[in-house]
């Protein structure tokens, strides 16, 4: 305030009146201190019909008056009641009708032990609420286990304690000791890396989660998220001996057994060697009893067989098997005897039906069949190329009738032209000195012409060459006639 003051320009002449000092008081404030974070004690609270809240907040040698508008308090996560300890979020200012400072409150929230328990409340809700305290998913205790896990502090009371109890019940189990902090701001992840080794390493039958008593700040690492998860996904069954009996943690409910104690757990881990000692005698005992019963019976069958014995000599056993063996051979040739005149019978019967179906005879019908087959194959064949022949001929003679070489014969002739072979149908084809050859009926000679005369035809030849090479394929083409 005094170097703010010292900025201030001095005015001694200036007199200001009441409400102008309050005025700038309250604006001085406001822009000095803005929004300021204050913790100390609720006192005096007061929540009259307006909605607001009205207390003062108080340490051990002073207080000062705050006020909580109704539009304030929606974000309130707790009941504000005298006596709890906050922290308050608010602004300073100065009410001016009777130039009182205050505190305009934005936020309240719990401090020390209260905002711990808040915390407690809502991780105990959310993990019962995922099932991990349910009564149903807890593993059960072994009754003798092989071997022991403790997770907690080696320098501690409790470690000492454990293994006090231990060795009195009994000192024959090993224990094995996975070393962690128990108490500050790495306490929860030892925590969980000492549980995880002891599950990975696989050694012992129970863990025993310990650590001596402590405020709820002193035992805040076994109410942490992490540490309660590590217990429930444990697969070897958990003891939380954790504190006082009246301290209560989130890693007890989602332990296996709750001891009150670490001494508790202890006791709760490992049987009773004398109880277990009385019971080895009694089982002992018992087992010696029906030792001795299974003796006596064993006597009496050996003494009932031993009479067996005398009574049925070996001898007499041996002439009854020799006379059974003997009716049992005279069965079987019996039985054999009419074994085999059964199967020749059988016999008899299948080469009857065999000789039944003897192909021989089926081969001899199926040359029959063949033989008379084959003659009239023959006779078809026979008369088929009679009636071909008979056209063959008809064709022949036929053909002959229109063959160009009939003409020939009846006087006329074929002339050529040399030496393209070309057939002279006019005179208009031939020119003088052309050489040309004739074929007639019996052959065929070579001219050349001296002169070409005009004349009428006598009447027009058909053109028969077509008609000739239609009906006969094996006669020279009528262009080769003149060769």
């Amino acid at each position: 305030m005094r170097a703010l003051t010292a900025d201030l320009p001095e005015d001694r002449s200036r007199i200001y009146s009441v409400s102008q000092l309050n005025r700038e008081t309250g604006l001085l404030l406001g822009e000095y201190f803005r929004t300021i974070r204050v913790e100390g004690e609720i006192s005096n609270l007061s929540a009259p019909s307006s909605g607001h809240l009205y207390f003062s907040l108080k340490d051990a040698t002073a207080q000062i008056r705050c006020a909580m508008f109704r539009n304030q308090q929606r974000k309130l996560g707790f009941r504000p009641e005298n006596g709890k300890q906050v922290i308050v979020t608010a602004e300073v200012g100065l009410y001016e009708p009777r130039g009182d400072y205050q505190l305009i409150v934005e936020a309240i929230e719990e401090a020390g032990h209260g905002l711990l328990q808040r915390a407690f409340d809502a991780l105990k809700l959310k993990l019962s609420q995922e099932g991990l305290f349910d009564p149903a998913r807890k593993q059960p205790l072994p009754a003798l286990p092989q071997a022991i896990g403790i997770v907690t502090t080696p320098t501690g009371a409790a470690i000492r304690d454990i293994l006090s109890v231990l060795k009195r019940r009994f000192a024959a189990i090993p224990v094995i000791i996975y070393p962690s902090a128990v108490q500050g701001e790495n306490a929860k992840v030892e925590l969980v890396k000492a549980i995880e080794a002891a599950n990975r390493h696989d050694r012992c039958d129970v863990l025993i989660l310990a650590r001596g008593g402590g405020s709820l700040e002193d035992l805040w690492a076994f109410n942490e998220e992490i540490v309660a998860r590590a217990i429930f996904n444990s697969r070897i069954p958990v003891i939380s001996g954790v504190g006082h009996e009246t301290d209560v943690t989130i890693a007890d409910f989602a332990a296996d057994f709750r001891a009150a104690t670490p001494t508790a757990a202890a006791e709760h881990a490992t049987p009773d060697q004398q109880q277990w000692l009385a019971r080895y005698q009694a089982l002992e005992g018992r087992l010696e009893l029906q030792l001795k019963r299974k003796l006596r019976e064993k006597q009496q069958s050996l003494d009932w067989l031993h009479k067996r014995l005398h009574q049925q000599h070996p001898g007499q056993k041996l002439n009854r098997n020799k006379l059974r063996m003997e009716e049992l051979e005279l069965r079987l040739g019996q039985a054999m005897q009419r074994k085999m005149l059964h199967q020749r019978s059988v016999l008899d019967a299948r080469i009857a039906a065999l000789w039944q179906f003897n192909p021989k005879n089926a081969l001899k019908n199926y040359r029959q069949r063949q033989h008379y087959l084959s003659e009239k194959l023959t006779a078809a064949m026979r008369c088929q190329l009679d009636r071909f022949g008979q056209q063959l001929a008809k064709s022949s003679r036929t053909l002959h009738a229109v063959s160009p070489l009939a003409t020939l014969n009846r006087g006329y002739a074929l002339a050529v032209r040399q030496p393209d072979g070309a057939l002279v149908r006019s005179t208009e084809q031939l020119a003088v000195g052309d050489s040309v050859r004739t074929r007639v009926s019996d052959g065929q000679f070579t001219s050349r012409v001296t002169a070409i005369e005009k004349c009428s035809p006598f009447y027009e030849t058909p053109d028969i060459t077509g008609q000739f090479q239609t009906f006969v394929r094996n006669e020279p083409d009528m262009n080769d006639l003149g060769k």
